[in-house]
Formats: structure tokens, C-alpha cells, sequence
């Protein structure tokens, strides 16, 4: 088979946010599975720069685009100076695009939740034209709508918004995460979309500890007797990390500890401000490790080891899932594939898509009730009950979200596009 050349298109692919993590699920099978070539366009890499075109204006943080967003959001009005700052980087970032197919013979794009959630307006708007222009085959795998966001439900980019998040295209596929947004998709703007579930490589067993491993407690400052409660994600309120704290706090374990691993998200500080006071009035012990946390494991500046998310489970006693709101739940398909028993609050994807498949998890609706202490505490004392779970759990991963489910779908958009 003649490889395909895919390019993959974001703000951002770096660090361990859910959109980073998920697109590398599919180049793994795109790659591995599919014969494709992979490249990347972003503001953000940290990829193969063989293989990528780094365009510093892409990124959402970049200060030309925060200003934009300062002027479109919260008020119904936009300036003349406004408009024209967005057609103005929409038209070099598009020019950019066609450097960025040309220079690596793309065949492909896949673009990554930058037609969906309006981070980037003009990178948005950027890609639809450039779409529009060529005819170009893309995939638009959208991880977030705007619609399901109430900071950006006050603007004054109702025309871009229709226009470009998502486009509708002759040449683009949809892609969305959960039934729910396949169905807003359809009833919101006529457009049709192939669900692709969040996965895991569950075909792949989970690593086995190793002398790697042996010290990561005491590296991180934790007793051997320490009960680790693992929250693994970002600091945004939507994970509702003051359930956890809440969790913690009603075990009333002295030896126990909430362990956060992702740092706060890019939304400010403020809530991670008010966890900590919260955490220190419910006088639970919680810490941050995402200084320690990356990818892969490596070494720090000052020679420390620093750890991959997956040595983060293994070291945990228990994993709590507290979100308000996910697309889907990378977190929920990791502690299923480390085998670690989890207490998750029932939101809507969850409850749509991922409950009714019979996994078994301590779960609470919305607030912290004395049942769902107690399950959490029998998870912590009882390790074969834990462990059994794990078990029933990992074998309905492997049936609903493993790397063939995924190479099934892709394989599907790919015929669609007629690369294969």
C-alpha cells in the first residue's frame, strides 16, 4: 500500500491535554495500521520538526489572538479594528496552510477541535477558506462544540461561528466524540458526523511496574503507607475537583491524599486558588505533581526523575472522576486500563454512552452522599474487590473503546475520502 501523507491541523499538540492525547491514538493506527505518513501544523509542537511546520500564530495564546478574544466575547459588539485583526491573521495563517500542503505533499487534513470550540477564530476561519478554496479532503474531529460552553455564549462572532465552527463543506467529514454531540450537530446545523469514541490501547496489556518505579513515592514526597487518590486532570472548574476534595474529607483517612496531576488549565488560577483554600477548610492534603508529570518518563533540568501520566496510576489507591461536563473521558478509559478502581460523577456522556455498558465504578450524581464514601472506602481496603472490577472493567474496554474500534472507524473515513 503506497503511504497516505496526513496533515494533522491545531493550535497545539503538545503536553497531555485530552485533544493531544486523543489525536495520538489515531496517528497510532493511521501510522501503524493504515500505511499513512504523519505532519503536523500548530502554534504549539512538540513533534518531529522533520515532519512539522510550527506557526507561531496558530497557537490560541498567542498575544495577536488573545486580544481578539478580549473584543468578541462578553458583549454583542464588534469594532471595525476587531474584524479586520481577524481577517487580517486569518490570511496569513491560510497562506501558511498552503506552504504547510505543498511543502509536505498533504493528502489529508485532519483537523483537530480548531472547527468546533472558537480558541482560535482566525485560525478557523483560516482553514475554512483554505478548505473552501481547494476542495481539499479533511476530517473535522471535534472534541468540543461552542454551543456547550456558557463563556461563549456572549459574543460578537455570530456570523464566523456559523461560518467556520463547524464549516460545511463538500469536502470535509465530521467527526464527533458522544451521541449527544452527533445529535446537536445534526439538529443545530443539518450536518451530518461519524461517531468515533474516545479509545484506548487495550489490545496492549498495561506495563508492568518496574525498578523505575520503586522510588516514584518517596520522589514525590509520599509515605509507603500513603493512600493515593489520584485526581488526573487538568485544574478547570468542569472537573469538579471540590467533589474529590469532598470525597477525601468524608473518608477521614489521616494517611490519605489528593494527588492532582495536570496543572491548571487556560482558564486562569482562580479555582485553583479556591481548592486550596477549600482543601485546607476540609483539612484534606492535597498536592500537585504535574512539575514531575510528562509525556514519557525523562530527565528534569536538575537531573530528577520525571514521571509519564501512566506511572501516576500506577502509584494511585484509588482514581476519583468528579467532572461536571466531558466530551467523553480520557481519564475514565486510562483508569480502566490500569486496572485502578475509580468513583465517577455521572455526567451526561457517561451516563449516554459509557454507563450503560456495565462498568463497574463508584458513582455519584452530581453531590457526595455517604454511599459513595463507603464505596470508595471499600474499593481502598478491599484490593480484591478492587481487582476483580479492574477486570470486568479492562475486558468491557477492550469490547467498547480498544485500537479496533478506532481502526474500524478511520479505516471507514479514509474509503470515504478515497485514499483507500
Amino acid at each position: 500500500m503506497i503511504a497516505k501523507r496526513i496533515g494533522c491541523v491545531s493550535t497545539r499538540f503538545a503536553g497531555t491535554d485530552g485533544v493531544s492525547l486523543e489525536v495520538n491514538k489515531w496517528i497510532d493506527v493511521f501510522r501503524d495500521d493504515l500505511s499513512c505518513d504523519i505532519y503536523w501544523f500548530a502554534g504549539v509542537l512538540d513533534r518531529n520538526p522533520d515532519k512539522s511546520m510550527l506557526v507561531e500564530e496558530a497557537y490560541f495564546g498567542h498575544d495577536n489572538n488573545q486580544w481578539i478574544d478580549q473584543h468578541v466575547f462578553g458583549s454583542h459588539e464588534r469594532g471595525k479594528d476587531v474584524s479586520k485583526a481577524i481577517y487580517d491573521m486569518s490570511q496569513r495563517l491560510k497562506q501558511k496552510l498552503y506552504e504547510f500542503t505543498e511543502k509536505f505533499g498533504i493528502e489529508l487534513l485532519l483537523i483537530e477541535n480548531a472547527l468546533c470550540i472558537p480558541m482560535h477564530i482566525p485560525l478557523g476561519m483560516a482553514i475554512t477558506e483554505f478548505i473552501a478554496e481547494t476542495n481539499f479532503p479533511s476530517i473535522g474531529h471535534h472534541h468540543d462544540f461552542f454551543w456547550e460552553r456558557d463563556r461563549f455564549k456572549r459574543n460578537a462572532i455570530g456570523d464566523y461561528l456559523q461560518a467556520a465552527f463547524p464549516p460545511i463543506l463538500p469536502a470535509m467529514q465530521h467527526v464527533t466524540i458522544n451521541s449527544m454531540a452527533q445529535n446537536a450537530l445534526a439538529g443545530r446545523r443539518g450536518c451530518h458526523s461519524i461517531m468515533v469514541p474516545n479509545v484506548h490501547d487495550f489490545e496492549t496489556l498495561p506495563p508492568e511496574e518496574d525498578e523505575y518505579l520503586t522510588d516514584m513515592r518517596a520522589q514525590l514526597g509520599f509515605a509507603d503507607d500513603d493512600i493515593i487518590i489520584l485526581q488526573p486532570t487538568r485544574i478547570i472548574p468542569r472537573k469538579g475537583i471540590e467533589h474529590a476534595i469532598n470525597i477525601v474529607a468524608q473518608l477521614d483517612m489521616p494517611k490519605a491524599k489528593l494527588v492532582i496531576s495536570h496543572k491548571t488549565g487556560d482558564e486562569g488560577n482562580a479555582y485553583y486558588e479556591a481548592l486550596q483554600e477549600y482543601a485546607q477548610y476540609r483539612k484534606v492534603d492535597m498536592r500537585l505533581i504535574e512539575h514531575r508529570i510528562d509525556e514519557e518518563r525523562r530527565e528534569g533540568e536538575n537531573g530528577e526523575k520525571i514521571y509519564s501520566l501512566g506511572d501516576a496510576y500506577h502509584i494511585a489507591d484509588l482514581v476519583t472522576y468528579p467532572s461536571l461536563y466531558e466530551g467523553f473521558g480520557n481519564a475514565f478509559l486510562e483508569t480502566i486500563y490500569f486496572k485502578k478502581p475509580i468513583v465517577v460523577n455521572r455526567y451526561t456522556t457517561f451516563i449516554e454512552d459509557i454507563e450503560p455498558k456495565g462498568f463497574k465504578v463508584a458513582k455519584l450524581d452530581g453531590f457526595v452522599t455517604p454511599e459513595v464514601v463507603e464505596e470508595a472506602r471499600r474499593y481502598i481496603e478491599d484490593k480484591e474487590l478492587a481487582k476483580e472490577h479492574a477486570e470486568i472493567n479492562y475486558n468491557l474496554g477492550i469490547r467498547h473503546f480498544s485500537y479496533r474500534v478506532l481502526r474500524t472507524k478511520l479505516r471507514y473515513l479514509l474509503e470515504n475520502a478515497d485514499l483507500i
